[in-house]
């Protein structure tokens, strides 16, 4: 499987109390090329439909909050 990793980082609670572990890239596990995400250790490997779906609504929310143009 070849992958390449976009983002890993331990995500703080704005309060401090909870974190997790994510890690976002790319994967050809399977034929169609996708994304994959693991929180905690746990990884999926999303359809392309699901993909698309994914990263349309984290750059609505970065559009929202004037992260991106």
């Amino acid at each position: 499987m070849a992958t390449t990793m976009y983002f890993e980082e331990t995500i703080r609670d704005q309060g401090g109390k909870a974190t997790f572990d994510v890690e976002l890239g790319r994967s050809s596990f399977y034929p169609e090329d996708s994304i994959y995400l693991t929180v905690d250790g746990k990884t999926v490997i999303m359809d392309y439909d699901t993909a698309k779906r994914f990263v349309e609504a984290v750059v609505h929310v970065g559009r929202y909050h004037r992260m991106i143009d």
